[in-house]
């Protein structure tokens, strides 16, 4: 948190000094055409004392505030309290506009809650709509999510009727390579073939990042309104996470600390999220692992399965997804199951519920797991916390 804070104070005071360089300069420039003596340039001198008329807004700093458990039951956990969400709000012309971690439950610190003894199976939605392959699922809701496989086609579900409300076709009409929703409830999707991020509002596609010698693989929305896009060259020796806010790019995290790459090269499947403690996670499909860095990206934590596995395959990492407890959840695409670490690379357990080779995965606010299953197109919704 302090991290994000000193970041955006930074870019704010950055801003505040680039306006006043370029008033100077402006002032300057004024100065220089009435002290000559070419009446042409005098006349040609414009006020633009309106593009600077709006003063700068004011970020006022919100700090964390501890809230303690009460001490009742037997359950060591609740004990320990719980740390509000820090914040910053932007104060201009009597308005507020508040920026704020993501969180199920708005102006509340996140409850404590514990994993089933027994994951279950909450819906079974059938998507038979003309994919060969499902691919990847995103929530838009906790009544809808949005769906993608083998075809340009991106479908927006009904949970409860099991229906499809809407499609959306990419504009190179070749398959999204990963699709996700934004803060605001836009659908965002890379198309690895016209090397774009896009984002969809009101039903028009905006192409958001558009790279050069690079091709994006998977992408999220982070707490801060940032996008991470994990990436591959054109020569499938390098792949790296890069941070972009709006369009321009904010951080680039490749190596670890001894200089080596963080993540393995090749064209293979790839998936990112942010966890809420805002840890980077990258499920790595080549290297059989998942890869954590924190925020500054700097690496955490490798985790490279658990066994005996459910059956007894390699690791096979491919959509992944957290939840407000800060568990990263992977699915395993070979032992058809789903990894459940916590937030230090501890394994907890499987979440296997009859899952047939699961693909992609979300969680709505209320921390229910969706999984995409690649072969026989059904997205489950799965209840696996008290």
């Amino acid at each position: 948190m302090k991290i994000t804070q000193s970041q955006i104070l930074q870019n704010h005071l950055d801003g505040i000094s680039k306006k006043i360089s370029e008033i100077k300069d402006e002032i300057n420039a004024v100065e220089k055409n009435v002290n000559s003596k070419d009446i042409s340039k005098l006349l040609k001198i414009k006020s633009i004392v309106g593009k600077y008329r709006n003063l700068p807004q004011k970020l006022v700093t919100c700090l964390p505030r501890f809230e303690p458990e009460k001490i009742e039951g037997k359950n060591l956990v609740k004990l320990f309290g719980t740390l509000s969400l820090s914040s910053l709000t932007a104060d201009e012309h009597g308005y507020s506009f508040k920026t704020t971690e993501k969180s199920p439950d708005a102006g509340s610190s996140p409850s404590i809650k514990q994993l089933l003894d027994e994951p279950e199976i909450v819906t079974t939605i059938d998507i038979d709509t003309g994919y060969r392959h499902l691919h990847n699922v995103a929530c838009m809701s906790d009544e809808e999510i949005w769906t993608s496989g083998d075809d340009s086609n991106m479908k927006l579900f009904s949970i409860n009727q099991g229906s499809p409300l809407k499609s959306i076709t990419t504009t190179s009409m070749k398959a999204p390579d990963d699709i996700a929703v934004t803060l605001s409830g836009d659908l965002i999707y890379t198309d690895y073939h016209d090397r774009t991020v896009n984002i969809v509002k009101n039903k028009k596609i905006q192409k958001v990042i558009r790279l050069l010698k690079w091709k994006p693989r998977s992408a999220c929305s982070t707490s801060s309104g940032d996008l991470l896009v994990i990436m591959e060259n054109d020569d499938y020796v390098q792949t790296k996470v890069v941070r972009y806010s709006g369009f321009n790019q904010k951080q680039i995290i490749k190596f670890d600390g001894e200089g080596k790459p963080l993540f393995s090269s090749g064209p293979f499947c790839r998936n990112i999220t942010e966890n809420r403690n805002l840890d980077i996670c990258v499920s790595d499909y080549r290297a059989e692992a998942v890869v954590v860095v924190n925020h500054a990206g700097k690496l955490r934590f490798r985790y490279t399965g658990h066994t005996p596995a459910p059956n007894n395959q390699p690791f096979s990492p491919r959509g992944i997804t957290t939840d407000s407890q800060s568990h990263i959840l992977t699915a395993d695409y070979n032992n058809e199951c789903v990894h459940i670490i916590d937030q230090d690379g501890q394994f907890l357990r499987f979440i296997v519920c009859g899952l047939s080779y699961p693909q992609g995965l979300c969680t709505d606010t209320n921390d229910n797991l969706f999984v995409a299953e690649w072969r026989n197109m059904q997205v489950k919704k799965i209840k696996y916390l008290q």
